[in-house]
């Protein structure tokens, strides 16, 4: 052990003896255009969250590829075989950072956050002195900031009330369940049909990507089954409302809409899905989203084998011209989260994401990434009757994609309330469309487990309401899982 640890201490040394820490020998080339602005722009003293991004991943990178494999479970290379796009068992981007260049990166800032094999990158917290720092280091390739979103909080939900909110079941249908005045929700998108079918999620394992879980213990939530949990945003296995940063009622309430059970109340699409919960989003902060928090669980939810991820960020207000992203952005390749889906995509997962709630724009899209992915599920809102809820966000992508993709509903939606054990809300957004249409996604999944991502988003697509005639407000329309299930296999 003493040993090892004094080659350790060696290498770091030869790592940190490269670094130019001078300010005036910093190369300038290395920091992005956002990061020089918000360099210039700081305060003395202020930190600044940024992205290291590596030259390679070491002289012998593909000596690393069983390490690279022994990093994901069997459920996850089973899921690349069944789905996945990769020539290989694992990519390049699968492989090990070099960790002595982690190292000589985090020697220099005030906080480690998070690191990438995807992107090849570790991300910290450094002050302008320190980013100058790091782009000395040889094997820093570039710098940049990472992006931070901030997104509103949907209308306050309102507590359900049964006298208004119930829907008259249709006389003649016949359920297999009691979805109670959760109904609506689930009837619309054609759910409880499926259900009918034994269908309810069963072996498909899902992801969320949410501000916290604040009220596991509501009775929605007695019977499903949570694997894993990880704080992204805090470092730790607690995605509730700790002593720590963030506050969880939104994921609560997010995670109800797609796989609570509770019989009379309130029933999701997937409520017999495997879930593992991400905390990603820090609710104490104004920018709340942060991009690092988004890929690493993007990362570690795929290599345990999920086969779903539904990502509620849901809107985008751009901090013009540097600290966010613009519209222009939104072309499907350049969001880090964007492109962390994409990989996701490529490797087999079907990743779901809120198209946003900042309504349409004359001048341009309103959608907010990583919903704007060639292969992301952008799912706007509808009203209880179908039609398009005002705030829904507005595509086409940046470089012309229809988009939303397709809608659910996301007014008036059901949810568990996330202050109580026993009672129930409604609430409005993107937000709660996104999980019913991520549930949907997973029932095709469980008919169909060889369906790749191309195909289970060409089967919504194919049989939503407008699918003949989709437009930049709602897609391809409403979605229809039994009319999913059901459809013939399109190509692969």
């Amino acid at each position: 052990m003493e040993m090892h640890m004094r080659r350790r201490l060696a290498t770091l040394a030869a790592a940190l003896a490269l670094a130019a820490p001078s300010r005036a020998e910093a190369p300038a080339e290395k920091l992005s255009p956002a990061l020089k602005a918000a360099l210039e722009e700081a305060r003395p003293g202020e930190s600044h969250v940024v992205w290291a991004y590596f030259r390679d991943k070491g002289p012998r990178p593909e000596a690393g590829r069983s390490e690279a494999e022994a990093q994901l479970t069997p459920r996850a290379l089973s899921r690349r075989a069944l789905r996945g796009e990769l020539a290989e068992r694992v990519g390049f981007e699968d492989l090990a950072l070099v960790r002595s260049y982690v190292d000589a990166v985090f020697a220099h800032v005030l906080r480690p956050r998070q690191e990438s094999r995807w992107f090849n990158a570790v991300s910290a917290e450094a002050t302008a002195e320190q980013v100058r720092a790091l782009s000395g280091l040889p094997f820093v390739e570039r710098l940049d900031l990472v992006r931070r979103y901030r997104r509103p909080r949907e209308e306050p939900a309102a507590p359900d009330d049964r006298a208004s909110s119930a829907s008259t079941l249709v006389p003649g249908e016949r359920y297999a369940f009691n979805y109670g005045s959760s109904i609506g929700q689930v009837r619309q998108i054609n759910v409880p049909a499926v259900h009918n079918k034994g269908l309810h999620g069963e072996g498909v394992v899902i992801a969320l990507f949410d501000a916290g879980f604040n009220n596991l213990a509501h009775q929605a939530f007695a019977t499903m089954k949570i694997v894993a949990k990880r704080d992204f945003v805090n470092g730790d296995g607690d995605v509730g409302d700790g002593s720590d940063m963030g506050e969880g009622s939104h994921g609560t309430e997010t995670l109800s809409a797609i796989g609570g059970f509770k019989q009379g109340q309130l029933i999701g699409p997937a409520f017999a899905a495997t879930y593992l919960l991400a905390k990603t989003e820090n609710t104490d902060s104004e920018t709340p989203v942060e991009e690092d928090n988004w890929a690493a669980a993007t990362e570690w939810a795929e290599a345990k084998g999920v086969d779903v991820i539904s990502s509620s960020l849901g809107y985008l207000d751009f901090d013009r011209p540097y600290t966010s992203y613009t519209d222009l952005d939104m072309d499907g390749a350049t969001a880090i989260s964007t492109r962390a889906a994409e990989l996701a995509a490529s490797r087999g997962v079907v990743v779901v994401n809120s198209a946003g709630n900042s309504g349409p724009n004359p001048l341009h899209n309103t959608l907010g990434a990583p919903s704007d992915g060639k292969r992301v599920v952008a799912v706007g809102a509808v009203t209880s009757s179908g039609s398009r809820a005002s705030f829904s966000s507005v595509g086409p992508s940046a470089d012309g994609r229809v988009k939303p993709d397709v809608a659910a509903q996301g007014v008036s939606v059901k949810l568990a309330s996330p202050f109580s054990t026993g009672e129930y809300v409604r609430g409005n957004g993107t937000s709660f469309s996104c999980p019913l249409t991520a549930g949907v996604a997973a029932l095709v999944l469980q008919a169909h487990p060889r369906y790749t991502v191309k195909q289970v988003i060409g089967v919504l697509r194919s049989t939503a309401s407008q699918a003949k005639s989709p437009d930049n407000l709602l897609g391809y329309g409403i979605v229809n899982a039994l009319k999913a299930i059901q459809a013939s296999p399109p190509k692969k």
